[in-house]
């Protein structure tokens, strides 16, 4: 019996840390989206002429590298909500 329990704790424990480095992932994102968005605007303060080229580049850059912080988010959320009650059934 208190093995048990002390199995669910770890199980929990290791949902809430999993979650935690998930959702972290967010951080990388916004990071590298900023870095993106500066580096387009320099590149059409140097030539104006190109900016459909390059704003269009840098949507689709940005909106790939959004994937990687919803991937996070949605892992994140599952770790929290999803995973805890599968590992209780098969503990139980």
């Amino acid at each position: 019996m208190e093995y048990q329990l002390l199995a669910k704790g770890i199980a929990l424990a290791g949902c809430g840390i999993g979650a935690g480095c998930a959702l972290i992932a967010g951080v990388g994102p916004g990071i590298g989206e900023g870095n993106a968005v500066a580096k387009a605007l320099e590149a059409i303060g140097r030539q104006p002429e190109c900016k459909g080229d390059v704003t269009s580049t840098m949507l689709l850059g940005c909106a790939i590298a959004e994937t990687t912080g919803i991937y996070g988010f949605v892992t994140g959320l599952l770790l929290i909500f999803v995973a805890p009650g599968s590992f209780m059934k098969f503990l139980s």
